[in-house]
């Protein structure tokens, strides 16, 4: 979007972005924020809190009780820290350097937080990706669970996650860091950060999700039939209702927080008509939300999860030792 620009002004337009303002060509946070602006930070400051402590008890608990200490769990761990960091350093360095302000006045500190967003994001995608695995030796073979989903396994698909994440976090940005700037769209540019990155990054890992979840599903079903023969239809019933209820939440929260963002950026390129920056920033935003949705769907669905977070609030940890402590 092009601001208006006028002749004499000093102050181009704050249209753009309710805390920043054009002074000299100079894309600045205002020195008098609005109502609107105060707000804005203040929500996004509790939503980096609440990531942050969300996923902090996640890490806690899974360290702390040994009961805990299952394949499964040392994923979702990942996945926590993964989201953490998210709420400690994308947080902050998206509020600070906004997509609206980079846009304009792209500094290496823009280039750093897109690194650290494109990283720790497809590093938190990665890891649901891992865990649908998991679920699915889980529910469909479960008498080859143990062997073919092992400590070692799990250790391997963690390094595999957090390695690809971070070079594709760092191929999408090295191409920027040149010190000739593209008049035009760099072919490159517009490869690696709308064709190559978001195919790795997301739509890869959405059909490999999305085809172990309907296998797990249609596992389920089959599994709620063979109960229907011996069990009344209801309770079969409820049962197979639970499972589409759960298997909607965990598909239905990811695709809603970052589906709009990939789907937009992807066919930036083919728009004639450019899509306002703020808009991107919101959908931006609300692919961040998605690492702290993360710990209520995978960790604190789980009753020993939410047993152990009440012992953790509660200090209890702190005035003894309940590592082999069994949750239930």
């Amino acid at each position: 979007m092009d601001p208006d620009v006028s002749v004499n002004s000093t102050v181009i337009t704050t249209d753009l972005h309710p805390c920043y303002e054009m002074i000299d060509s100079s894309y600045k946070l205002t020195a008098t924020p609005s109502i609107t602006c105060v707000m804005l930070y203040g929500f996004l400051m509790l939503l980096s809190v609440v990531t942050v402590c969300g996923n902090l008890l996640v890490v806690i608990s899974v360290i702390y009780f040994k009961q805990l200490h299952t394949p499964t769990n040392t994923l979702i761990l990942s996945l926590a820290v993964a989201d953490m960091l998210v709420g400690i350093l994308v947080f902050p360095l998206s509020m600070a350097f906004s997509l609206s302000s980079c846009t304009y006045n792209e500094s290496l500190f823009c280039k750093f937080r897109d690194s650290f967003d494109i990283s720790f994001s497809t590093c938190s995608i990665l890891h649901l990706c891992c865990i649908s695995v998991d679920r699915y030796y889980a529910v469909c073979q479960p008498l080859t669970y143990r062997s073919k989903i092992s400590h070692h396994v799990v250790a391997i698909m963690i390094t595999a996650s957090w390695g690809v994440a971070v070079l594709i976090g760092i191929g999408v940005v090295i191409p920027r860091l040149k010190s000739e700037q593209c008049f035009e769209n760099c072919f490159i540019d517009v490869l690696m950060a709308n064709t190559i990155g978001p195919v790795l990054s997301f739509y890869l890992p959405v059909v490999i999700m999305l085809c172990i979840y309907l296998k797990i599903f249609l596992v389920a079903q089959r599994q709620t039939r063979s109960i229907q023969s011996m069990k009344s239809g209801a309770t079969a019933s409820k049962m197979e209702r639970k499972a589409t209820k759960t298997l909607a939440i965990v598909l239905g929260v990811f695709l809603f927080c970052w589906s709009p963002f990939f789907l937009c950026i992807t066919f930036l390129p083919f728009i004639s008509n450019s899509v306002p920056i703020p808009v991107i920033e919101t959908l931006n935003w609300l692919t961040l939300s998605n690492s702290m949705l993360n710990p209520f769907i995978y960790a604190f669905f789980y009753t020993w999860f939410r047993s152990a977070i009440k012992m953790i609030a509660s200090g209890k940890i702190l005035r003894g030792n309940f590592a082999n402590f069994r949750l239930h």
